[in-house]
C-alpha cells in the first residue's frame, strides 16, 4: 500500500495555516482527501485541568500524538494535513527533530505559513478569541533553521491561491 502524503503547515496563530487546510479540503479540482489534524486539537485532548497544571510538558506530549496519528493515517494509505507549529524551547525540545523522526518513512513536507505580524495581529484582534500579540510570542518560539518544502506569505495570495500552489507543488498531475 501506498503511504499517504502529509503536509505539515507550520506557521503562528492567525497566519493562515487553517484557511489554507480548508481550501485543500475544499479544492475544486480531483484531490484526494485529506484528514485534517491541528495542534489546537491535541491540545484540547489533554484537558484543562492538566494544561493548567504543566502546560508546556503535556502540549508536548499531546503534538507527539499528533505526529503518530499522523503516522497511522499516513500508513494506511490517507493524506494528512497538519495545522500546527514546530516549537522549540526549554520545556519542548528537539521539537522538529522528534517529529521527523517520527515521520521518517512517510512523504512529509514542509510549508511555512508565514505573515507579516502586524497582519496577523490585527486578525487576532478580529477574531475576538486569539491574544492581539499571541502571534508575536508564537514567532519567538518557533523552531529555527527548519527546511521547507514551500513557504507561503498570505498576505500576498487568497487560502485557495496557495491551497492550489500547494497540491500542484506536492501532487504529479
Amino acid at each position: 500500500m501506498e503511504k499517504g502524503k502529509i503536509i505539515f503547515l507550520n506557521g503562528v496563530t492567525s497566519s493562515g495555516k487553517t484557511s489554507i487546510a480548508r481550501a485543500i479540503q475544499n479544492h475544486p479540482g480531483e484531490v484526494p482527501y485529506f484528514f485534517a489534524l491541528s495542534n489546537d486539537l491535541f491540545q484540547q485532548m489533554v484537558g484543562e485541568k492538566h494544561l493548567r497544571e504543566n502546560y508546556w510538558d503535556n502540549l508536548g506530549q499531546a503534538l507527539l500524538m499528533m505526529y503518530r496519528t499522523a503516522k497511522l493515517f499516513s500508513d494506511t494509505g490517507h493524506h494528512v494535513i497538519i495545522d500546527g507549529m514546530l516549537l522549540e524551547m526549554n520545556c519542548i525540545t528537539e521539537h522538529e527533530r522528534k517529529m521527523r523522526e517520527i515521520l521518517a518513512d512517510c512523504p512529509l513536507y514542509l510549508v511555512l505559513v508565514d505573515c507579516p505580524l502586524e497582519i496577523c495581529r490585527a486578525r487576532n484582534f478580529a477574531r475576538g478569541n486569539r491574544g492581539e500579540y499571541q502571534s508575536r510570542e508564537q514567532a519567538v518560539m518557533m523552531a529555527k533553521n527548519v527546511a521547507y518544502d514551500l513557504c507561503v506569505d498570505t498576505s500576498v495570495l487568497t487560502s485557495e491561491e496557495y491551497a492550489d500552489c500547494i497540491l500542484t507543488a506536492f501532487f504529479e498531475k
